[in-house]
């Protein structure tokens, strides 16, 4: 999955941006993707640090795979001040692992752990999967879903080209209390069906995008207790360094943006997003759990 996924990025990290006024979340990142090192290194702490020093101070490490989601745990109990976890087998992973099985049970196992506060990211992606493999991918993510219910944690969302089919599967199965759009990619008409039944929209670089009118659209309507901010690193660095290599740093940008979207102060709204996620993932001090 990482491999696939680096080869279309720039290695060049963005340039730090200003700093935020007050602290907040990044929602959704993939700190191994960014520094390609271990949960405990250096490198993952240098990332961290930078974050930090333009005021983002804690940070969602986000599972896609069995064996990456180990790594997220592990960035968890070692940061465990500045990370939580997420864990889950990405909705392109799902349909062709070797043994699925497998796989989630290891998945389930690491989803009790007081560490990780979300199932995710799971879901559909229908841009990468042909129709053939699509049934194995929607069950995959009906059993997410019934985990982050069991578990009484987050469901992380992944939706590409795949919008009716994830709204009709949430209502067949029934969307945990605290259900999350990562990198909410709809229009205004999606954003106000999620924003009906309770869903939390979680808002990355893409809102900075020239060709991304409508996301900029949908954020103004989100009610301030169903608002997320993410980067999503090592992708989708916002403007204008998109094509870098983004970092969770990145969120002082993104949040800068989103509060001109709103007419909003960005001390205002970057204090909500950081109430929001300490809400959805439960506080990040040692020793906290759901």
């Amino acid at each position: 999955m990482a491999d696939r996924h680096n080869r279309d990025i720039d290695r060049t990290l963005a340039p730090l941006p200003k700093p935020l006024p007050v602290p907040t979340v990044d929602a959704h990142a993939h700190l191994e993707i960014v520094t390609d090192a271990a949960p405990d290194s250096d490198a993952v702490r240098q990332v961290l640090d930078d974050a930090k020093s333009v005021g983002v101070d804690r940070v969602v490490q986000v599972g896609y795979s069995a064996e990456q989601s180990q790594w997220c745990v592990a960035a968890a109990e070692h940061f465990d001040d500045r990370v939580l976890a997420a864990v889950a087998l990405h909705p392109n992973e799902a349909p062709v692992v070797a043994d699925l099985d497998a796989d989630l049970a290891i998945i389930e196992k690491l989803a009790w752990h007081p560490r990780v506060r979300a199932i995710g990211e799971t879901g559909l992606d229908y841009f990468r999967t042909p129709p053939e493999l699509r049934g194995r991918q929607q069950e995959s993510f009906k059993w997410h879903i019934e985990l982050a219910k069991k578990t009484k944690k987050a469901l992380v969302i992944h939706d590409r080209d795949s919008h009716d089919d994830v709204l009709s599967i949430l209502l067949e199965v029934g969307a945990p209390e605290k259900t999350v759009f990562h990198c909410f990619s709809g229009d205004v008409a999606m954003a106000k069906i999620c924003i009906d039944r309770g869903y939390i929209l979680s808002f990355a670089g893409t809102l900075t995008f020239k060709n991304a009118p409508d996301l900029r659209e949908a954020v103004k309507l989100v009610p301030h207790d169903q608002l997320l901010v993410e980067t999503d690193s090592p992708f989708l660095a916002p403007a204008p360094h998109r094509g870098s290599l983004n970092s969770p740093a990145q969120i002082a940008t993104i949040v800068r943006a989103m509060a001109e979207e709103r007419n909003e102060s960005v001390a205002a709204l970057a204090t909500a997003l950081s109430v929001n996620a300490e809400r959805i993932f439960g506080s990040f001090a040692p020793g906290t759990s759901i």
